[in-house]
């Protein structure tokens, strides 16, 4: 009776196929990865800014949304430094620099001076996202205060946060939008007329 099963040279074949489907998928698949840390870091920033007028709200005081540099992009610590160019971000009722590994707290600015509401690092792939802010004028911009009406408090806010990829290829960038009236809005200036993600 003839034995049933794969020769030699036919998995040869069948591995050398597949290899070759893979290198040409790798530069696809890199692409897709980087979109998808793109969009991560989008809906990060969006999460902490409704948490920052959220906040706002319920306490009924000022409460900010602060982008901040850390030295490990990885880890909260208090070498942080304000910065437009930064996906890690704080929020808090004063100024987080210098504070960003603080202890949350729940209470008001009057007994907790810092006010470190809550925290996120931009993880160890932040070097594969690029962010940019801005405010309505147009130059860097490091924060968004929310007051107890959930809405912008001074045209120094930021007004858009621009996240694109780092490498050389063609990314699906996106925008973070806040207005005035502190809505908070993730959009692609790249959508289609028609689609509701159009910037």
């Amino acid at each position: 009776m003839r034995q049933r099963g794969f020769s030699l040279i036919e998995l040869m074949v069948t591995m050398v196929i597949l290899v070759l489907l893979m290198v040409a998928a790798m530069p696809s698949i890199g692409t897709w990865l980087d979109n998808t840390r793109i969009r991560n870091e989008g809906d990060s920033i969006v999460n902490g800014l409704q948490t920052a007028r959220a906040e706002a709200v319920r306490r009924n005081e000022n409460v900010s949304f602060w982008l901040v540099q850390l030295t490990d992009p990885a880890t909260l610590a208090n070498d942080c430094t304000l910065s437009d160019t930064s996906g890690s971000w704080i929020v808090s009722v004063s100024g987080p620099a210098s504070h960003c590994a603080d202890d949350p707290t729940s209470t008001s600015a009057s007994t907790n001076p810092e006010g470190i509401i809550v925290g996120r690092p931009m993880g160890a792939d932040s070097a594969r996202v690029s962010v940019k802010a801005v405010n309505s004028a147009g130059t860097a911009g490091t924060y968004v205060t929310f007051n107890g009406f959930g809405r912008v408090t001074d045209s120094n806010s930021i007004a858009e946060i621009d996240l694109d990829g780092t490498g050389g290829a063609t990314y699906r960038n996106l925008h973070v939008l806040v207005s005035t009236s502190g809505s908070v809005r993730l959009c692609d200036p790249n959508a289609g007329s028609t689609d509701p993600r159009k910037c």
